[in-house]
This record gives structure tokens, C-alpha cells and sequence, in this order.
């Protein structure tokens, strides 16, 4: 395993100084979380891909969605723990912990979401969200079917595919840099 105190294997460090705006981006997250995530840190080494990774995961993870922000954690957790992805099977089953109030559920979902305690709506969001994960090109209308059948608008499965998307190739970065979630994650939510 990697040393604890780098962010990733490369060496790439943060802009410094960094910019105004940067600067109190990330003072936000240090008042609303505690921490500045290490995957921002580890993209302030190129502010311009910093600020590309935030608009985008912003808007597909806070932004209105017919989505809530658990079932979009439980995505990115879903396909993290698919993808063997350690930063992000950290960081979101913490989310997944904070946001449902039940450590048991972040747990699970981290180890096998199937074993988790789910209705049939999460149920078919998350084996889409698989399917996405591990065969995208087999993906027919019978599976998007079974999405409408849940409940799921089409705006909906858009932001299905576009969470698990985001998350995949993610997890392909945070893997290949070996990135390290910030410790504080470990004891969040328990």
C-alpha cells in the first residue's frame, strides 16, 4: 500500500499559490466537510482539469435530479466496489453512511450492495448501474424498461448512466494513481 500522507503515487503537486477562487472552493469544503478531499487535491495540480472535475461532478452529483443524493452515492459505491476502486469505496461508503443514517447500509454496499436492504426501486437503479459497470454494450430497452417499470423517468436513467459513467472512469484514475482516501473518511457516519 501506498504512504497515508501523499494524495497519489505522482508527483504532482498542487498549484501554490493557488487561485482565489480555488482557495475558497476548497475553504468551503474544509467548513462543510472537515477536509478538502484528496481527489481535489489531486487535481489542483492543473487548475483547468480541477475546475472541468468539479462542474462536472457537481452538477451530476448536487445538482436537481430526479435522483436523491443517496441514490446517486449508492451508484457511485455501487460501481466503485465493482471496480475495486479503494479512494472511492471509502469516501462515497461514507457518504452512503452520513446521508442514509445507517452505517449497515454503507457497509453493505461497499462489500456486495446486494446484500444490502433495498426496495425494488434502488434494487433496479443499482443492477443498472452494474449492468453499465460491467457490460454496457449489452444494455437493450428490456433494461431501461425495467427502470420506467420502477418508477424512473427517462431523465432519470440519463442520470443513472451519467452517475455510473462518471464514477467509472474515476475509479480509473483514482486506481491507476493509486490516490488515498483522506483518513477522516474511515470513521465517518459510524
Amino acid at each position: 500500500m501506498t504512504k497515508t500522507d501523499t494524495t497519489t503515487a505522482l508527483d504532482l503537486p498542487m498549484v501554490d499559490p493557488l487561485p482565489d477562487e480555488t482557495r475558497k472552493y476548497f475553504d468551503i469544503c474544509e467548513d462543510k466537510l472537515g477536509m478538502v478531499p484528496n481527489v481535489l487535491k489531486a487535481y489542483a495540480f492543473d487548475i483547468e482539469k480541477l475546475n472541468a472535475f468539479t462542474a462536472l461532478y457537481n452538477d451530476l452529483m448536487l445538482a436537481p435530479s430526479g435522483l436523491s443524493k443517496l441514490e446517486r452515492e449508492m451508484i457511485a459505491v455501487v460501481v466503485s466496489s465493482i471496480n475495486r476502486c479503494w479512494y472511492c469505496q471509502v469516501a462515497h461508503g461514507a457518504a452512503v453512511r452520513q446521508l442514509s443514517g445507517d452505517p449497515a447500509l454503507g457497509e453493505a454496499m461497499v462489500m456486495n450492495w446486494r446484500a444490502a436492504t433495498l426496495d425494488a426501486r434502488q434494487t433496479a437503479m443499482l443492477a443498472f448501474a452494474e449492468k453499465i459497470t460491467k457490460a454496457s454494450s449489452e444494455i437493450t430497452e428490456a433494461d431501461r424498461a425495467a427502470l420506467r417499470e420502477e418508477g424512473f423517468a427517462d431523465r432519470d436513467i440519463w442520470d443513472i448512466a451519467n452517475v455510473a459513467g462518471f464514477f467509472n472512469m474515476t475509479n480509473r484514475v483514482a486506481s491507476a494513481t493509486a490516490m488515498q482516501p483522506n483518513p477522516a473518511y474511515h470513521a465517518q457516519a459510524r
